[in-house]
């Protein structure tokens, strides 16, 4: 279902020397650009729960803590048109509140506009879900969309 939001509503990047990473309630993206012409021979990726290290042609690219766990099992990479990684990561914390603001622990951090941003789409993400039908992909939404933002679950129907 993110993915069908993300396609209409679009992605909040944070940008870094090697590329960028954004995220849906679900997962972590991480597209890594490399040398054209690189082959997946050329690719050491581990992709643990709670650490991550990539290297290209024996070039450290990145390796650390997560900001949080992922399900180790469900993560993915892949080489596409020999020039860029993309790297899938499944978050383990779900929720609309659980907006990464680094990818890894004190590394390549979302500066605060971006970081305001992403937890926007979260928040508009978890409307779209508890509302299938209706399309917030083009909404925008003000005040309290902090964490989640407000509960409704409180609320009778």
């Amino acid at each position: 279902m993110s993915v069908h939001f993300e396609e209409r509503s679009g992605v909040v990047p944070c940008r870094t020397p090697w590329g960028s990473w954004y995220q849906t309630m679900e997962e972590v993206f991480i597209e890594v650009n490399v040398p054209h012409g690189t082959s997946a021979k050329d690719v050491k990726c581990h992709l643990g729960s709670k650490d991550i290290a990539l290297h290209v042609k024996g070039e450290e690219i990145i390796k650390g803590k997560l900001f949080d766990t992922t399900v180790s099992d469900e993560a993915t990479w892949t080489l596409e048109d020999k020039c860029l990684i993309q790297i899938v990561l499944m978050k383990t914390n779900r929720e609309a509140g659980n907006c990464w603001s680094s990818l890894l622990e004190g590394e390549y951090c979302a500066n605060a506009w971006v970081q305001d941003q992403m937890q926007k789409k979260l928040t508009l993400e978890r409307f779209q879900r508890e509302n299938p039908g209706f399309d917030f992909s083009g909404a925008e939404i003000s005040g309290n969309y902090a964490q989640g933002g407000p509960d409704f679950s409180s609320l009778q129907k």
